[in-house]
């Protein structure tokens, strides 16, 4: 969706890996009725409201995994343009003749029933969770362009390409929580940097292929030739040029870098004669009396014969180059310029004044409707329950996570806040964790007036197990229980400006500890001269010469050897030194 043509291919490669804390502390704009079209690709299985279930997930994720504040935006109503383009990929996707068409009579037309009752049910559970909802005027995208070019948010989630047409900044397209670098993120900046390209550019381009407005764009015209020839013009004329060639007007086009006009007029063109033998300039007849002075140069006392391909670079052969290479170019554009003039109805100037607006919304000031408030946490639980049809104590171990970021940020702005969930309280950290490639703090919550023993929780680095636990795309942070507790993964920043004295007392238990296991690792390795006299003295007779001897001796030392070696394995040694002794 967006701009036709392959559009993301061809920002593909100024494309950014962002890691987990590129969206902490952001705010992110995300076009809700991207997260609805997906359900059905990302949930492999049949389940019961896809559309709920991943939204819940993601959101969770989004908030708690990610650290990010999230402003959801949904689709108001659409212009007649895009009504009719949608009408029009409909028949061309169940091969229907484009000729029954119906003729645009300048209305919009709503989308079908079922998907807008799946973003009412997303806009509900969503008001549940306390996230903003923001509904445009017209396309999601581009009132999440708007919030992001003004400065109200950070980035947009988003799919569709034509964001940046809108006046995006920074576009995050696709989102993969399961890898060391989960975004992949595409800013303005680097796509002006690589392809010389502005917004005016990028809208110019979306005219000539298509967009979601006006799908067949200028007959003949793919991504490529559309993006050479926009190349041509700088950002403030490309699309009056297009204007005026839209309407027959033929105007002469002033390029970028042209050779002719560098040329002095009053210079008559020259062409030098150049030698059949040698390819330098001048005749043959002059080469066979002296060397002209390239092949002089060269140390040949004649001029030799040109090599297969040879092409000559003096002064009137590049000017001849440069000259052609010019009219060619030159009738390029022309064709395009005609194709463009050809088109009936191009452009379109109601898409421009469309891309180009700065009034996306349906109230005059964003930042007012823009708040996060505290989730009303019975009635989401009954809500997902009937939706969904899961058990209420499922539902609350998922949302805890979200629940003890909310809370964990209170305690940080020093906000009155009771107790997680009116019963668990922060009691102290476990241990540090890596989850792809970051580190995480487990914490430990008890119910209020519940004692813990702390000398039996493991205060080590992670378990094997929860390293390698595989997520599928809509999960969230695990919530273990022991003892009659629940751990959390948090970030180890927010849980610092939480409970700094924490996070200082469990830094000098892990410094003690490890001291501690130093020491004992030292006194291990240090073995008494009896020990590694007596175990020499059994790997000596072990090893002793038995050459000449029978199969039966051999087959007695075999034995003898397994037996020698178990004594070893079983010794009060350091796994070095038995290594040393088992293995030489």
């Amino acid at each position: 969706m967006g701009v036709r043509g392959n559009f993301w291919d061809i920002l593909k490669p100024y494309a950014r890996t962002e890691g987990f804390d590129f969206l902490r502390n952001k705010r992110v704009a995300i076009d809700l009725s991207y997260w609805i079209v997906q359900h059905e690709t990302a949930i492999k299985v049949h389940t019961r409201n896809p559309h709920l279930r991943l939204t819940f997930f993601r959101t969770i994720n989004l908030f708690s995994k990610f650290g990010a504040f999230p402003v959801f935006v949904v689709d108001g109503t659409p212009s007649p343009l895009k009504s009719h383009a949608r009408i029009m990929r409909f028949f061309q996707a169940s091969g229907i003749d484009l000729s029954s068409l119906p003729v645009s009579d300048g209305t919009s037309v709503e989308r079908n029933k079922k998907f807008s009752k799946c973003v009412q049910e997303c806009v509900e559970l969503l008001d549940l969770f306390g996230m903003p909802v923001l509904k445009a005027s017209g396309e999601a995208e581009g009132l999440c362009a708007q919030l992001n070019r003004e400065g109200r948010v950070d980035a947009c989630i988003t799919s569709d390409s034509d964001a940046f047409l809108f006046g995006a900044k920074c576009i995050i397209k696709n989102i993969k929580p399961n890898s060391q670098e989960p975004f992949e993120c595409y800013e303005m900046s680097d796509v002006e940097i690589g392809l010389g390209l502005k917004r005016k550019h990028l809208i110019a381009i979306g005219l000539l292929v298509g967009n979601d407005h006006d799908l067949k764009g200028v007959q003949g015209i793919g991504i490529e030739t559309a993006l050479s020839f926009v190349k041509s013009f700088n950002e403030d004329e490309v699309l009056d040029r297009l204007c005026g060639l839209g309407s027959g007007n033929m105007l002469p086009i002033a390029y970028e870098g042209d050779l002719v006009n560098n040329l002095d007029e009053n210079t008559t063109k020259i062409k030098l004669s150049h030698c059949s033998l040698c390819g330098h300039p001048g005749s043959k007849r002059s080469h066979l009396k002296d060397s002209c002075e390239v092949c002089i140069s060269n140390n040949h006392q004649s001029c030799a014969q040109k090599p297969i391909g040879f092409k000559c670079n003096c002064m009137s052969c590049d000017q001849d180059k440069k000259e052609k290479e010019q009219k060619k170019n030159e009738a390029w554009k022309m064709r395009v310029c005609n194709k463009i003039s050809t088109e009936p109805n191009f452009p379109n100037k109601e898409i421009i004044e469309m891309y180009l607006s700065n009034n996306h919304s349906n109230f005059t000031d964003a930042e007012p409707f823009i708040s996060w408030k505290n989730p009303n946490l019975e009635m989401l639980i009954d809500y997902i329950a009937y939706k969904l049809n899961w058990e209420p104590s499922f539902i609350r171990q998922k949302l805890f996570p979200f629940l003890s970021t909310i809370f964990l940020r209170n305690i940080a702005k020093n906000q009155e806040t009771g107790l997680l969930y009116g019963q668990y309280e922060f009691d102290f950290i476990q241990r540090t964790k890596i989850r792809f490639g970051h580190m995480l703090y487990v914490i430990t919550w008890t119910k209020n007036g519940h004692i813990v023993n702390k000398n039996n929780v493991p205060t080590t680095t992670t378990h094997l197990e929860d390293s390698q636990v595989q997520e599928d795309d809509e999960s969230v942070n695990n919530v273990h229980v022991d003892n009659g507790c629940l751990m959390t993964d948090e970030n180890m920043d927010l849980v610092l400006a939480a409970y700094p004295e924490k996070v200082h007392q469990f830094m000098q238990q892990k410094e003690s500890k490890e001291s501690k296991s130093k020491k004992k690792g030292r006194a291990k390795s240090t073995s008494t001269p009896e020990d590694s006299r007596r175990v020499q003295l059994n790997i000596t007779e072990f090893y002793r010469s038995s050459k000449g001897e029978s199969n039966e001796n051999l087959k007695e030392n075999d034995s003898s050897s397994s037996s020698v070696k178990r004594n070893v394995t079983r010794g009060n040694l350091s796994k070095s030194a038995r290594r040393r002794l088992l293995f030489g």
